[in-house]
């Protein structure tokens, strides 16, 4: 007789349906709950879509709570699939593969900013923009200092 633990993939047979998921029967005479989240690996709406009462489930456990209530997965039991299966099995029409193009810097007063299909690293981009934020912050503080009749340096 297969243990009950956490991790454990179960045999197990639907007792009761309910909006926020199924109650299984499990060996040693013991149930637990799959939440709707995890029957299926895409959405949910309604349980009764994917489960009848006495249908025989496969199932993992995810925990057991302190007051003995057992969390159940029917998705994590399934067998993972890989990418390319997935995509052949999406309803979604596939988008053809775009080159990337080639890196298209343009220069300003205030310094060289990235196209959006560059390939610089995400790194350059954000210490250009810090760069270029401390610039203007200083500038605003500067411009504020002397706006309000004080300078900088006293305290």
């Amino acid at each position: 007789m297969p243990v009950i633990e956490v991790g454990a993939i179960l045999e197990g047979t639907v007792s009761s349906i309910a909006k926020f998921g199924a109650f299984v029967n499990l060996p040693e005479r013991r149930s637990g709950l799959v939440h709707i989240s995890e029957i299926a690996s895409q959405y949910v709406a309604d349980v009764n879509d994917f489960l009848k009462v006495g249908d025989p489930v496969k199932v993992k456990v995810l925990a057991i709570t302190p007051e003995g209530k057992i969390n159940l997965s029917i998705k994590q039991a399934q067998p993972t699939q890989s990418a390319p299966q997935r995509e052949q099995r999406s309803s979604r029409p596939q988008r053809p593969q775009q080159q990337a193009q080639p890196r298209r810097d343009i220069s300003t007063p205030q310094g060289v900013v990235y196209g959006s299909t560059g390939d610089a690293d995400f790194e350059d981009q954000l210490k250009h923009f810090m760069q270029e934020s401390d610039k203007r912050m200083a500038g605003n503080r500067l411009y504020s200092d002397r706006s309000r009749g004080r300078r900088r340096g006293k305290g």
